[in-house]
């Protein structure tokens, strides 16, 4: 299990592929990252991406998931 403690705002979060898929804006409880409406593909928008896709955090969050597939399967705001 990752320590969240380690997440911060406006860290970016990166996809296995090297992709930058977006920045934290803050923790969605226990077991969601909630993206800065900026970093979305709309701008309009929060996105959220499960904890349990993270492979590890050091200056970025990294994810074990490709850029397509973050794209494919993240959460939209309002679809919580």
């Amino acid at each position: 299990m990752t320590d969240t403690s380690q997440i911060k705002e406006h860290m970016d979060v990166v996809s296995s592929d090297k992709k930058t898929v977006g920045k934290v804006d803050h923790l969605e409880g226990s077991d969601k990252i909630k993206l800065t409406k900026q970093s979305s593909p709309d701008g309009v928008h929060h996105h959220f991406i499960p904890v349990g896709w993270i492979d590890h955090v050091d200056q970025h969050v990294h994810l074990t998931k490709s850029d397509a597939e973050v794209t494919a399967h993240w959460q939209h705001e309002g679809i919580k």
